[in-house]
């Protein structure tokens, strides 16, 4: 993969993984850090705002989820918001530094929307812990190999 196609593959597949939809980012960027076509530091900024971007379409659809949960096409099962609701309560707007972390993450963004975090508090949050987890990954890439 060269050039703008690369970045905009990364950019989806992360966009893609930060919603509640099945979808794995991190193999595509390994990949291409290991090409070594690309500055390790755009792929991660790529793969970053994909990832925020899609955490905020959780967010929103957290906000909305009271007015349209018990629709059939809701994305989150009633039971995985309620438990990301309860460790959102217990654990306040800290658990978004959680959200990088696989089968909680999503689910805590989608929380945060229902519990009405402000934005500004939410997308720093949730930036710092997604490009913490791509930059980490593209270390110990570029380390390891």
């Amino acid at each position: 993969m060269t050039g703008l196609s690369a970045y905009a593959a990364l950019f989806l597949a992360a966009f893609i993984a930060a919603t509640l939809l099945p979808a794995q980012s991190e193999a595509l960027l390994v990949g291409l850090l290991l090409a070594g076509e690309h500055p390790a530091p755009a792929l991660v900024a790529v793969a970053s705002i994909g990832n925020v971007l899609g955490s905020l379409v959780n967010y929103l659809l957290g906000r909305a989820a009271l007015r349209f949960q018990d629709r059939r096409w809701f994305p989150v099962k009633p039971g995985a918001l309620e438990r990301a609701c309860g460790w959102y309560a217990r654990y306040g707007r800290w658990s978004l530094l959680l959200s990088w972390a696989p089968v909680i993450g999503d689910p805590l963004t989608a929380a945060a929307g229902v519990m009405r975090e402000p934005l500004w508090s939410f997308l720093a949050l949730v930036t710092i812990a997604k490009l913490g987890r791509y930059a980490i990954l593209a270390a110990v890439t570029l380390q390891v190999f």
